[in-house]
């Protein structure tokens, strides 16, 4: 009910097992915890939790703006909410290397499964935008060696994120992802590869797991789970997109309403009330406490999970 019924400790283990297991892993990103409980719903390894979406979320560009203290808060919202194991973006690890081991323990605390870390630039740009700057490799390395060393349950996953590609060759991002690598990273994120080439070079460079971000409008094209688990990637996110479908939807609902005086036309495409009371486990609460949930759900139109809107 209030909590996953699955431990921090346990959901760690989950996500080693499932990068050992062969199969290429989809962690869809949440923009809140109850998307977090709909990924676990429709079947999903695991769950993302963007840092451009936690920016968005509070109105601000992804350009290092949120703290360590609203990242791990809203992140550990979500992770309580789902049985899955999250991965959260850090950012660069707000701060110099010392920031960087306070920023995974707080992490641990907050009940994530790993998290990642970058080689950016503070004030950082997001991955798929042009412009960005990435700091020399003994400034990277001591980043995630910091976070490396801070950990206090070995599960915890520290994913080394590179931006260099961006900034230089194929070449340099695979020479940066074995130094990562030597540094202590489980796993690597190639930022802004431009084909499934790529992914294959880094695949070859390194003997960790890989991460593909399959986001939109974005610089890589958005390859399907065939193709990436082709190439030897090992997880991939698809960090924006429900963010980016409900702010669609909600937009799209307003222009209704200002154009028609009513939500109405909009009405067939919302999620229904008994859908919503199922995810938040009404029914859950009710055999907790007969007095939570005492009342009929009003009758209305049925869709594909019954009752009313």
């Amino acid at each position: 009910m209030l909590y996953s019924s699955v431990t921090p400790e346990q959901k760690r283990r989950d996500l080693r097992d499932g990068l050992a297991a062969g199969r290429i892993q989809q962690f869809p990103g949440a923009f809140n915890p109850l998307s977090a409980r709909l990924i676990g719903d429709k079947g999903f390894d695991g769950v993302y939790i963007s840092g451009a979406v936690i920016a968005a979320d509070l109105g601000l560009p992804d350009i290092g703006l949120t703290t360590l203290t609203e990242v791990a808060h809203r992140a550990g919202q979500i992770a309580r909410m789902t049985d899955l194991p999250c991965i959260v973006d850090a950012d660069t690890g707000f701060g110099e290397p010392m920031n960087v081991a306070r920023s995974v323990q707080e992490l641990e605390n907050a009940g994530l499964a790993g998290c990642h870390i970058e080689d950016q630039f503070n004030p950082k740009r997001c991955g798929h935008l042009d412009g960005k700057n990435v700091v020399d490799l003994d400034t990277a390395a001591k980043r995630i060696r910091a976070a490396a060393d801070a950990r206090r349950d070995p599960n915890f996953l520290i994913m080394a994120r590179t931006d260099i590609r961006g900034t230089d060759s194929l070449e340099a991002a695979q020479e940066r992802s074995r130094a990562l690598v030597d540094a202590g990273a489980d796993a690597i994120f190639p930022e802004a590869m431009r084909s499934l080439d790529e992914f294959r070079a880094i695949r070859d460079a390194v003997d960790v797991p890989i991460l593909a971000n399959m986001t939109e409008f974005g610089k890589s094209e958005l390859f399907t789970v065939d193709q990436l688990e082709a190439v030897g990637v090992t997880l991939v996110i698809y960090p924006v997109t429900l963010l980016r479908s409900a702010m669609g939807a909600a937009e799209r609902t307003l222009d209704s309403i200002r154009a028609h005086g009513t939500q109405e036309p909009a009405v067939g495409e919302m999620q229904t009330r008994s859908r919503l009371y199922e995810l938040v486990d009404y029914e859950g609460y009710n055999r907790f406490d007969s007095s939570v949930f005492d009342f009929e759900v009003p009758g209305g139109r049925r869709r594909d999970h019954g009752g009313d809107r």
